[in-house]
């Protein structure tokens, strides 16, 4: 008896790797392919969705528009005709703004050879972060400006973007009207204008995940569109 299992047993071991291959390959196969949700309004922490758009439950998506960026150019969502990253911030912010600025320049040198994805920021100052602000920051934290637009324009315009388009920043209660705190939010955005994911901007495991997400979404809108 021994002396058979000492004669099959390179045998056996192979068959033993093949069946494990074939196995593993078995169920690869049976996974499900990766996804990301379609957020649309009730999804989202209502206290950052304007009472207008509260109770949408399907076909949500980003409103057109038309903004200027850093270098005096106006912006619409023509110049954003595949996926990108959005977010809101202001140029003097102290606080949470340095950090999300510092992960959108990792995203943005991650991505410096993909011209699929793109990068856009809105300042909720408009009135303070003018074009020449803009400019300043840009040039300080090195933002390239074919991959990333830093944007203002009327206060009403930003304001209804972010709290009807993107679901992404709080009222201010004691403020004048169209006053906003932004959140740390960053926003992945598919080629139909749909929200695929929300991200945390100030935390680097996260940023992780949306560059994740973002390979996951190139993959999705690839098959669709083969």
């Amino acid at each position: 008896m021994l002396q058979f299992f000492a004669k099959y047993k390179k045998f056996a071991i192979v068959m033993a790797i093949l069946s494990a291959v074939i196995l593993y390959t078995f169920y690869t196969l049976m996974q499900p392919a990766p996804s990301l949700p379609i957020y649309q309004p009730t999804m989202v922490d209502n206290t950052l969705v304007d009472s207008t758009v509260q109770f949408v439950k399907k076909y949500h998506k980003i409103a057109d528009f038309e903004l200027v960026n850093q270098n005096g150019e106006t912006i619409t969502q023509d110049d954003y005709p595949g996926i990108y990253v959005a977010d809101f911030f202001f140029t003097t912010c102290q606080t949470i703004c340095p950090i999300m600025t510092e992960h959108m320049v990792q995203i943005q040198e991650k991505l410096k050879d993909d011209p699929s994805v793109k990068l856009l920021s809105h300042t909720v100052i408009p009135a303070t972060d003018t074009v020449a602000q803009l400019k300043r920051y840009a040039l300080e934290k090195g933002v390239n400006d074919s991959k990333w637009n830093l944007v203002t324009g009327p206060k009403k315009e930003i304001y209804d973007l972010a709290r009807k388009s993107y679901l992404a920043v709080k009222t201010q209660g004691d403020g004048g009207k169209y006053d906003m705190i932004h959140t740390e939010n960053f926003m992945l955005i598919d080629s139909k204008k749909r929200i695929r994911g929300y991200y945390d901007g100030t935390n680097p495991e996260a940023i992780e995940d949306l560059l994740e997400d973002i390979a996951i979404l190139k993959a999705i809108e690839g098959d669709e569109n083969s």
